[in-house]
């Protein structure tokens, strides 16, 4: 089998990845795709992204798309979309050590969000580029899943999918199917494909995915632009090295 090549991978900061290191420029990844900038729980205090001087010159993140504000709280989020959009266009006003070729805005939707126009007009005053995620944990299937998005998402907004492969919500094939169906709803040039990296370890958590598992999951996407969730958490030293050797 050919080496892996991917275009990008996502970076969830936190504490034990303030300050991402690796070679995944290895695997072709030249896109990095910050979550979040600053994250705002509700105390409206900011927790913000450290170490982003350190990203430039960094092989894999020669294009770097920055998440502004979110919350790890999905529903509090939800119910906070539009303080958190505020919050983000302010910090999209700061200087950052790095010119971001788009941006992000970090609450991520789902069918179960009755509420999802809030989301669409909140990011009326956000920097575009822009760009959204969704998911499909209700499994409404490929075309009813990209006629929801079509509904509400506004036409200048770009849409990263979900593919529900590491929590074993769908198969790779299954997710292909969905990313054709978008494509189709919202067009090529607004649709990108998140690549879940990581697997449960059947103790509550969550492991790297083997270099077996994301090899077949990949070759689903293969001509897509994808980004892997994520890098500094799942694509470590070793699955990197046995994902770039060619193997009969």
């Amino acid at each position: 089998m050919p080496p892996v090549k991917v275009s990008g991978m996502v970076w969830q900061p936190d504490n034990a990845t303030s300050r991402p290191k690796g070679e995944w420029q290895r695997l072709g990844i030249q896109t990095l795709l910050i979550q979040w900038l600053a994250t705002d729980d509700g105390s409206g205090k900011l927790w913000r992204t450290p170490a982003l001087e350190s990203l430039p010159g960094q092989p894999w993140a020669q294009s770097i798309i920055a998440g502004l504000v979110g919350d790890y709280d999905e529903p509090r989020a939800r119910r906070r979309v539009e303080l958190l959009a505020q919050a983000s266009a302010r910090l999209a006003k700061e200087a950052l050590p790095f010119q971001p070729v788009g941006w992000y805005f970090p609450v991520e939707s789902d069918p179960s969000w009755k509420e999802v126009s809030r989301l669409a007009e909140s990011l009326q005053n956000l920097p575009r580029p822009l760009w959204v995620s969704a998911y499909d944990n209700s499994n409404l299937g490929p075309k009813a899943f990209a006629r929801w998005v079509k509904r509400w998402l506004p036409p200048d907004v770009g849409l990263f999918f979900q593919d529900g492969v590491g929590l074993h919500t769908r198969s790779a094939a299954t997710a292909a199917r969905y990313a054709l169906a978008l494509a189709d709803a919202v067009g090529w040039q607004r649709l990108k494909v998140i690549a879940e990296a990581f697997r449960p370890d059947g103790a509550g958590h969550f492991r790297s995915a083997t270099a077996q598992e994301l090899r077949a999951q990949l070759s689903f996407y293969a001509g897509w632009p994808v980004l892997v969730f994520d890098g500094p958490h799942y694509l470590t030293p070793a699955l990197v090295e046995a994902l770039v050797q060619s193997k009969p």
